[in-house]
C-alpha cells in the first residue's frame, strides 16, 4: 500500500512540475472538440446531436492515449524502470499507483472536454451531471487501467507511440460501447441504462484484476 501512495505522489509531483501530460490531453481534447463542431454543427438537426455521445469519447479516447504514452516516459529518460522493479512490494500496487494519477489527470481532461462540447453542441448536462460524472469515472477507470498496462509493455519498444494504441484500442471496445450507451440514454431519455452501466462495471472488474496480477511479469521483462 506504501508503494501504491509513494508511485501516485511522485507522478503527481511529477505532473504538477511539469505539466507537459496534462496540458497535451487538454488541448488535443478540446481541439477535437473544435474539429467535431465544424463537421458537426448543432443545427444540423436531431439525428446529428444522436452522434455525440460518440463523440464524445472518441475525445476522451484519444486525450487519454496521449497522456498514457507519457506515463512512463519519466521512468525511461531516467532509466528508473529498474528501480521501480526493484521496490519491495507486490507489483502490483505500482501499477495501481500510476493508473490512479492517470485517471486524476484523465477525470481533469474530461470534465474541461464535457464543459467545452456542452457550449458547442448545447447540452444540458445540469439535470443528470452527478450520474454522468459516474459513467465517465467507468470508463476513465477501464481506459485507465488497460491503457497503464499496455503502456508499461510499450516503452521499451522502439515504436511505443504507435505501439500502444494498437495494444489498447481494440480492447476497449467494451469500455466504449458500455460508456456510449450510457451517455446516450442520459442525454436523450434522462435515463442510465443498467446494461450498458454493467457491462462497464464487468469489464472494468476484469481489466483491473488482469492488470494488477500482470503488471510484475510486465515489469520484469
Amino acid at each position: 500500500m506504501n508503494a501504491f501512495w509513494a508511485v501516485l505522489w511522485k507522478d503527481l509531483i511529477s505532473e504538477w512540475r511539469s505539466r507537459d501530460r496534462l496540458v497535451a490531453m487538454a488541448v488535443f481534447s478540446l481541439l477535437v472538440v473544435v474539429i467535431l463542431y465544424f463537421a458537426a454543427p448543432p443545427g444540423a438537426g436531431r439525428e446529428s446531436r444522436e452522434h455525440v455521445p460518440g463523440l464524445l469519447w472518441v475525445a476522451y479516447t484519444f486525450a487519454a492515449v496521449l497522456g498514457l504514452n507519457r506515463s512512463f516516459a519519466l521512468e525511461l529518460e531516467n532509466e528508473a524502470l529498474s528501480a521501480l522493479a526493484l521496490v519491495p512490494a507486490d507489483r502490483g500496487w505500482i501499477f495501481l499507483g500510476k493508473a490512479a494519477a492517470s485517471l486524476i489527470l484523465l477525470g481533469i481532461v474530461q470534465a474541461l472536454a464535457g464543459f467545452a462540447f456542452a457550449l458547442a453542441f448545447g447540452l444540458d448536462f445540469l439535470p443528470v451531471l452527478g450520474r454522468f460524472a459516474a459513467v465517465a469515472g467507468l470508463g476513465a477507470v477501464g481506459i485507465c487501467s488497460v491503457g497503464t498496462l499496455f503502456s508499461a509493455m510499450a516503452v521499451r519498444t522502439q515504436y511505443r507511440e504507435v505501439m500502444l494504441p494498437l495494444l489498447m484500442l481494440p480492447l476497449l471496445i467494451p469500455i466504449l460501447l458500455g460508456a456510449v450507451r450510457a451517455t446516450a440514454g442520459l442525454l436523450e431519455q434522462g435515463t442510465l441504462p443498467w446494461p450498458a452501466v454493467q457491462l462497464l462495471l464487468v469489464t472494468d472488474g476484469v481489466f483491473l484484476i488482469i492488470s494488477f496480477l500482470g503488471f510484475e511479469a510486465v515489469l520484469d521483462e
